[in-house]
This record gives structure tokens, C-alpha cells and sequence, in this order.
């Protein structure tokens, strides 16, 4: 078996309000950052998995989405898996 780290992003959808993005970009412009135009919070989860290629890895990390760590009707997911070398 093969070792991978794997990094899962969940984000709201484009469409879904985000009122903590909202909090923050309103409090950068208090501190004068007044270059942004918007912000979106989201989560990352990391992992490490073992697995026979990157492709079972991934599409196992998918399922975790689509189970537990995302809600696939207001959130979108992505993940990169990046197999771990010997050191």
C-alpha cells in the first residue's frame, strides 16, 4: 500500500449567502483594506490515507464528501491527492 496526502476543500456555493465571508470582508475594510471586493469562507480538511493508486484514494475522499464532510446541496467540494514519497 501506498501512502497520500489528501486535501479536501468545502466551500459554499456561489449561490449560498455566506454571512461569515460577509463578517470578514466588512471587518478587512475597518482595517483599511479597502481592495477587497468580497470574501468566501470555507473549510479544509487534510488527511492521510493509504491506498493502491490515486485515483482509489480520491474517489474514497469523494464518498467521505459526499457522507459526511460536505452537504452537496448548498456546499462544493474538490480534492487533491498527492501520493507521500519515502524520505
Amino acid at each position: 500500500m501506498k501512502q497520500f496526502s489528501v486535501k479536501i476543500e468545502v466551500k459554499l456555493k456561489p449561490v449560498v449567502l455566506d454571512p461569515q465571508g460577509k463578517a470578514v470582508l466588512n471587518a478587512l475594510g475597518g482595517l483599511g483594506f479597502s481592495e477587497v471586493s468580497d470574501a468566501r469562507v470555507g473549510k479544509v480538511v487534510e488527511l492521510t490515507m493509504e491506498g493502491e493508486s490515486a485515483e482509489e484514494v480520491s474517489g474514497k475522499a469523494d464518498e467521505m464528501c459526499r457522507r459526511l464532510l460536505s452537504n452537496p446541496v448548498i456546499e462544493d467540494s474538490s480534492v487533491e491527492v498527492v501520493e507521500k514519497q519515502d524520505a
